[in-house]
């Protein structure tokens, strides 16, 4: 297998068609098509279904799609390594963050990344959780906002911040009138829209219900911030989130909020990179970055409901780069 055929087989996934690939990479199509069989060939597997309006992936083509991604990311990024200046980083840095937080981050991080950065194209994707872990493991992604729900031992990472989890509803739903606190167990009572067990808050959720001998009543599961929006709205139920990601609707006043007590909820928000795979100096430039800009929005109280969180004693932040071994603090 070799490196030009991952590079044809992405291509030719990502244009749909085996004569705009071959265009784009300035190959004959004869060429590409035999690269492609060869490709197949190895791997036993037919990775592309042809027909007369272009290819679509199989289902073994999507699998072999995103491991491909994932190599060819890799082999950029150890290329940019070696080449790259410590003192004038340059290069592409992918940083994953969850709908729930790209709110408060994205334009921050962006706005920063230019003006300190200029020579980094920073690539921002917004996933849920659990599949921002998938693609930090697989190096799709340099580094990830995760939530330490105790199952970041893969990654190495750096506390960022602490976020009040609180309940939310529809101005004039009826669970509470006003906005004085709700105990944990009438915020579970109530119809919740959250979302899949294994994205954002609902490990914290789940975890807190359990330690408190709770359970949640009726669950409407939903993976998407806009959706989630739609739904309180239309008052299907209500939610149990940071502020940040409605933070509009509640200063419109069409949403309210209520602290939770007996016991508080809250999730710690932790900037990961792969144990196993070497950051660049970009990305650890980056790292340092979204250090600084998370302290920057939490003292101004741009990131609502979040404060920072002290840092481990570990290797200095400040010497992050291909040779430390990762962030340098055990999430």
């Amino acid at each position: 297998m070799e490196l030009r055929q991952l590079r044809y087989f992405v291509a030719i996934a990502d244009h749909g068609s085996l004569s705009k690939a071959a265009l784009v990479l300035h190959v004959a199509q004869p060429a590409l098509t035999q690269q492609l069989r060869r490709l197949e060939e190895e791997l036993g597997a037919q990775l592309l279904h042809r027909s007369a309006q272009g290819v679509l992936s199989t289902d073994a083509g999507k699998v072999f799609y995103e491991h491909a991604q994932a190599i060819l990311k890799q082999v950029a990024d150890a290329k940019s390594a070696v080449t790259q200046s410590a003192t004038r980083p340059s290069g592409g840095v992918t940083l994953g963050l969850p709908h729930s937080i790209s709110g408060a981050l994205a334009l921050p991080l962006l706005t920063a990344a230019r003006a300190q950065y200029p020579e980094i194209t920073l690539q921002l994707t917004e996933e849920l959780t659990g599949n921002l872990s998938e693609q930090l493991k697989s190096g799709r992604v340099n580094l990830a906002l995760l939530f330490d729900d105790g199952q970041l031992g893969p990654f190495a990472g750096t506390p960022l911040a602490e976020e009040e989890l609180r309940f939310i509803c529809r101005a004039d739903a009826p669970y509470l009138r006003g906005r004085g606190p709700i105990s944990l167990e009438q915020a579970l009572a109530a119809t919740l829209i959250l979302p899949g067990l294994q994205h954002g808050v609902r490990p914290r959720i789940e975890s807190a219900a359990r330690g408190a001998g709770l359970a949640l009543a009726n669950v409407i599961e939903i993976n998407s911030i806009a959706i989630l929006k739609s739904a309180i709205l239309a008052d299907m139920g209500a939610t149990i989130l940071p502020t940040a990601p409605l933070l509009g609707e509640l200063e419109r006043g069409t949403m309210r909020s209520h602290p939770i007590h007996s016991p508080p909820l809250s999730r710690t928000v932790v900037l990961c990179a792969s144990r196993n795979i070497p950051l660049t100096n970009a990305a650890a430039a980056v790292g340092r970055l979204v250090l600084q800009v998370s302290e920057q929005l939490c003292a101004s109280g741009n990131w609502p409901g979040a404060r920072v969180l002290a840092r481990p004693a570990g290797p200095s932040l400040a010497k992050l780069g291909p040779d430390s071994g990762g962030l340098g603090v055990p999430a």
